[in-house]
């Protein structure tokens, strides 16, 4: 029922609305692009009905230029497509917008997942004092990333915020005018941006989305959950950030960048105090408070300004006495308001976000290489000695006797304790070593810090190991183990609290071994990471290394870690968030709230609410093996096919990527001018499958499994599965939302192709086969009906994007062929990549 009524409302709040402000671009003013609006119907309909029956999309969009238009020229018929493709990308602005701006309507505090649901659930159930026990010791951190998935320009940015605020209360010229800026707004980077413009991109959503957000949440939960006794911790919920300190492939982050983003997150949440101030002190306006709050703005403005030092503790003093005097003489009058000041530099303190480093395992072997050698004057040594050697020098090793990225690893390991002085410890306080499979991994990061000079108590620092392939995961327990036993890692993990956290790549785990393979693989990793780590005294945290679609790892995140069980530490839930990601779930105050509110509840009920079916029956765990085993089987055979790689590049966007200037990292790793699947980085890897709407990644090698164990007359063993087990049933879902994303009849005209035929059609034969079982095992007659409103807003998204894939196509087509103008084609191919993205939203 609440369905059918969410239903209806979304029919007449968003589709409703689209189709009346849609109206609005036939009369806008555009350059050259005053028909297009009457010709795009036409170009949708002739696509449509054009795959059902067969055609390529060259035939498709020839009878478009045909029967639609009087063009004669490549060159007219180019300039007309390069128009139709900025239209379509501004009709997806406008219906992001609408959405965005409808999604408090659509959903209700009392959601379930809330934490508004959570207290009376907790509190029919006589649980109160436990979700208390539980919130007093949990974290939810998000942690954003640089990761180039989103093509929007901070200027297109702007105008989509003040469009959602524009539509919220229906002011149709608002709206025109708008509309008519976007039209005129270029919606393309001319070059790439650099770190710092992707660190400032998202500290702009810091200061004017998530500052508001998680304080009033803070605020809400100490509320609803309050009762005298209950200390709500102010890390309960924490912000992480990668721009500025990822330098994993990223040859542009250097120690001066990293050392620039700090400076500019500390400057950031000043500004926010500074802005904080001058609203509290319009209400405190009291004798003796009011000069107590005037020198602490002073003092914030010197910090930001004149460059002088202000730690959060000054900040927290300051406002402690203007407390005392607002109590004592003022009859605490608007004391909620300095309170929830307090409680914002207590939560944000000068850092705003805490700044991650992280590299290559790789590169970081290749820096103790070069220190030894130079060092010891030789490399006849195990990996295991240079370290330990290298550990016990006992002297600051000089950085300007090297060069590249030898020297500028030092330089970033030596300005740790700086950032820390300024930002606090929580503003830089871990270090992530991508390709974690062995010990030395870690202990060459430890040892970088001896060699710049830090003693053991100096190093403030969490070294995290980033376990994201098949045989990296396999390692994992050993490798902690050993660490766990190591003498020197045991003491510094001491310093540390005996706290240790562990990093796992879904995104780099699903491209490597499959969706079903990657998630069990995780699963079980977490589970002996667990165990192993209770066993030792150490409190393990898991940090996610998830995107956006399911292919990378992402999809229903609340359904997800609410369906871990308790083999699973559950001390914190950590993942990162990027790209479209970051704008489309945490781009505004409503969304953002709610869905830091999902992930909080998620681990609380975790612990609370005992549920049979997130405890995995020996009998079930074997089943899930057998299945993630046959599905990896059937996904590694496809990536070992002769055509994986070259259908890739020949036949979908993947080396357009690069071509996009939305990220300031390359879109593959290593230098060589031969692809190999290793290089691909899983964005593109992932995003070029769904330009194909093919979105292989998310569901290949799953249904395979479940049709084997169907011919052996075991089905109903796999719907029990289902039923049984809410883990199974997220990937189950979260697969099929990569299904109702992909539409081969796109590419049907591949299946002629001479080169590339039989490779499709194993593809698409893979794909007819999930599709069909997880019908049949879910008893859904259609893709993702268990989520109306997602899948209304896929159906209306894939309708906007449908004539951009038929360019796209139609241009990679020509390309092919090699046929008329090259450099034109190319061009168009990689802009028909901006809206389709943007569409997608988690692009699978």
């Amino acid at each position: 029922m609440i369905h059918d009524q969410r239903a209806e409302k979304f029919r007449q709040i968003v589709e409703n609305k689209f189709q009346i402000y849609n109206s609005l671009f036939m009369s806008l003013p555009y350059d050259k692009m005053t028909n297009i609006g009457m010709l795009l119907p036409f170009l949708y309909e002739e696509s449509r009905n054009g795959y059902e029956g067969g055609k390529t999309p060259e035939e498709i969009v020839e009878e478009f230029f045909k029967n639609h238009t009087d063009l004669q020229t490549e060159e007219q018929k180019l300039e007309l497509l390069f128009k139709i493709i900025q239209y379509i990308e501004r009709q997806v602005v406008l219906f992001d917008s609408i959405e965005d701006a409808a999604f408090p309507n659509l959903h209700s505090e009392s959601d379930s997942g809330t934490v508004t649901n959570l207290f009376e659930r907790s509190y029919q159930d006589h649980k109160l004092e436990k979700v208390r026990e539980k919130l007093e010791d949990f974290t939810v951190k998000v942690v954003f990333t640089a990761h180039p998935t989103q093509f929007y320009p901070s200027s297109v940015q702007r105008i989509i915020q003040d469009l959602r605020g524009a539509i919220t209360s229906d002011s149709v010229t608002q709206i025109d005018m708008l509309l008519q800026q976007l039209g005129k707004t270029p919606f393309v980077n001319k070059e790439k941006p650099t770190p710092i413009d992707e660190a400032l991109s998202i500290i702009s959503y810091l200061r004017y989305v998530y500052y508001d957000t998680i304080g009033e949440l803070f605020t809400k939960i100490k509320k609803t959950f309050g009762n005298g006794y209950f200390h709500l911790h102010e890390d309960i919920i924490q912000l992480g950030f990668w721009p500025g300190g990822d330098r994993d492939g990223n040859p542009f982050v250097t120690a001066d960048v990293t050392k620039r983003v700090a400076e500019e997150l500390r400057s950031a949440i000043l500004k926010s105090y500074y802005s904080h101030l001058k609203f509290i002190r319009r209400r405190l306006s009291f004798r003796g408070v009011s000069e107590v709050l005037t020198q602490l703005s002073d003092d914030l403005y010197g910090a930001i300004f004149n460059g002088n030092i202000i730690t959060a503790e000054d900040i927290l003093k300051k406002a402690n006495e203007a407390e005392k005097i607002l109590i004592n003489e003022h009859n605490s009058l608007f004391l909620d308001l300095l309170a929830n000041f307090r409680d914002r530099v207590k939560i944000f303190g000068t850092h705003f976000a805490t700044l991650d480093i992280r590299q290559d395992s790789r590169i970081h072997q290749k820096v103790i290489d070069d220190v030894f050698a130079r060092v010891y004057g030789n490399t006849e040594a195990s990996q295991e000695e240079k370290f330990n050697k290298l550990i016990q020098l006992g002297e600051k090793v000089n950085a300007d006797q090297f060069e590249d990225i030898v020297k500028d690893t030092l330089l970033t390991v030596s300005q740790v304790s700086e950032i820390q002085d300024l930002n606090g410890q929580r503003g830089m306080n871990r270090y992530i070593i991508s390709n974690s499979d062995a010990v030395k991994d870690v202990m060459n990061v430890y040892a970088f810090f001896k060699i710049c000079g830090y003693n053991e108590d100096e190093i403030k620092m969490d070294i995290v190991p980033l376990f994201e392939t098949m045989e990296g995961l396999a390692n994992s327990e050993n490798v902690m183990n050993e660490l766990y036993h190591n003498p020197v890692y045991k003491k510094h993990l001491e310093s540390r609290g005996n706290q240790q956290t562990i990093m796992l790549g879904f995104s780099d785990g699903t491209k490597d071994g499959g969706y079903l393979k990657a998630n069990w693989e995780i699963y079980k990793a977490k589970e002996v990471l667990t165990k192993l780590s209770v066993q030792n005294g150490i409190k393990v945290v898991f940090f996610d290394g998830r995107g956006g679609p399911p292919a990378r790892g992402g999809g229903k995140t609340h359904d997800f870690y609410a369906s871990q069980g308790n083999t699973i530490a559950n001390n914190k839930i950590e993942l990162t968030i990027q790209g479209q990601t970051i704008t489309s779930i945490f781009g505004n105050k409503e969304q953002a709230k709610y869905n830091f509110e999902q992930l909080l509840t998620a681990g609380v009920e975790n612990d609370v609410f005992k549920n049979s079916k997130k405890d995995l029956t020996e009998k079930e765990r074997k089943l899930i093996a057998e299945l993630a085993d046959i599905s990896y089987k059937k996904y590694s055979d496809l990536k070992a096919h002769p055509m994986f790689v070259p259908y890739l590049q020949e036949m979908s966007t993947l080396e357009y990527y690069g071509k996009t200037n939305i990220g300031s990292r390359p879109s593959k790793r290593g230098n060589g001018s031969e692809l190999k699947f290793e290089d691909l980085r899983a964005i593109p890897f992932v995003g070029s499958w769904s330009q194909l709407k093919q979105n292989v990644p998310g569901f290949f090698g799953f249904g395979f499994a479940m049709q084997q164990m169907k011919e052996q007359g075991r089905l109903e063993e796999v719907r029990e599965l289902y039923k049984g087990s809410d883990f199974f049933k997220t990937l189950i879902l979260n697969s099929m939302m990569s299904m109702n994303k992909s539409y081969f009849p796109l590419t049907y005209y591949i299946k002629n192709n001479p080169k590339f035929g039989a490779f499709w059609n194993v593809l698409f034969d893979e794909y007819t086969l999930s599709r069909d079982i997880m019908l049949e095992l879910t008893g859904f007659k259609l893709l993702q009906e268990e989520d109306p409103l997602s899948r209304k807003s896929v159906k209306i998204r894939e309708k906007i994007v449908l004539p951009l894939l038929s360019i796209q196509q139609y241009a990679l087509m020509k390309i092919q062929k090699g046929e008329g103008n090259k450099e034109a084609y190319e061009k168009l191919v990689t802009r028909s990549l901006f809206g389709n993205i943007n569409a997608s939203r988690n692009s699978a």
